[in-house]
């Protein structure tokens, strides 16, 4: 019996195998090139006006992913772990020659405040640093009170490399001493062929192999149970999958949205609880410098967004 496992072990690497080099041969073939229509473009924007509906009234209200999982999930979190979950059954949505993703997550930093969290993602020019290999350059282009525009360089690998140029609009809002949201849009998203070459070249935006039309992003920050909590819902629009290749590419682009969404909590995580990595920054991007404030523990009297500790969340 153990003799016949090998042979059956060198089958499945050989359909491994020849399953790799479709998926990369499919991937970067040229005449897969595909450019975004303005009848995708509107659905996802009617998409977003809806989602934003929702998003913003939990963001205010509190009411938000967080307080909708059960005391073992946030067990789970105080011990490390970041949840996530997709808000589409199936995990996308088609719409005319494109795919919606659209998923929600969440991350407990551990002794650290509100403040110092905000402190940390608002350092957009370290991004490169808190974000790699993922992000391989940031730059902060303009910032007006709580408002930036940023430059992201991507770099998305699942069987194969595509890097991607890109801008976003971010606004940050203060809620109250413990909680903060923010929304970021991207304003233009461009792939890049050849990158760091001397024949490097931007494509188009929308043009390209549609690994990345769209990317919006929600987060919400809630100090409570002796750190910060970290949630993101990030709502992205990609191409669809084409004729023939579904077997082969689907679960690539089903799957990068979730990855990239858990890289970004694990790489907030890391570089909000190493204060150190920020240091040198101006003072004026530190928000809310209050010393010796306490951390927040538990829900405040009249306080009507109702944070919840893990003792005190309902089941899902």
């Amino acid at each position: 019996m153990t003799i016949l496992a090998a042979p059956c072990q060198f089958a499945n690497a050989s359909i491994s195998g020849l399953r790799l080099l479709l998926v990369v041969a499919a991937l970067t073939a040229s005449s897969l090139a595909v450019e975004l229509k303005p009848r995708t473009e509107e659905e996802f924007n009617r998409f977003v006006r809806e989602a934003e509906s929702r998003i913003t009234s939990e963001a205010r209200t509190g009411d938000g992913f967080l307080l909708a999982l059960s005391p073992v999930q946030h067990t789970l979190l105080r011990n490390g772990e970041i949840l996530t979950e997709t808000r589409l059954p199936g995990g996308d949505r088609k719409v005319t020659s494109g795919l919606i993703h659209d998923w929600a997550g969440v991350v407990f930093v551990p002794g650290v405040d509100v403040r110092d969290v905000i402190f940390a993602v608002q350092a957009y020019d370290r991004h490169k640093d808190f974000y790699k290999p993922e992000v391989v350059d940031s730059r902060l282009i303009s910032r007006s009170g709580q408002d930036f525009i940023i430059m992201l360089r991507l770099l998305k690998k699942k069987v194969v490399t595509v890097v991607l140029q890109t801008e976003h609009a971010v606004h940050y809002e203060q809620i109250d001493s413990w909680h903060w949201w923010s929304q970021s849009h991207s304003i233009r998203i461009a792939e890049v062929l050849h990158p760091g070459r001397p024949d490097e070249e931007q494509l188009p935006p929308g043009t390209g192999r549609g690994f990345l039309w769209r990317l919006n992003s929600y987060w919400t920050f809630q100090e409570l149970d002796g750190g910060t909590y970290v949630e993101c819902e990030a709502i992205s629009l990609t191409r669809d999958i084409p004729r023939g290749l579904g077997w082969l590419i689907h679960p690539i682009i089903r799957e990068l949205p979730r990855e990239s969404l858990i890289a970004t909590l694990r790489g907030t995580r890391d570089a909000a609880s190493r204060g150190g990595l920020v240091t040198g920054l101006p003072p004026f991007f530190r928000p809310l410098a209050v010393p010796g404030r306490p951390f927040r523990t538990g829900t405040t009297a009249g306080d009507k967004r109702r944070p919840q500790s893990a003792a005190m969340a309902g089941p899902a």
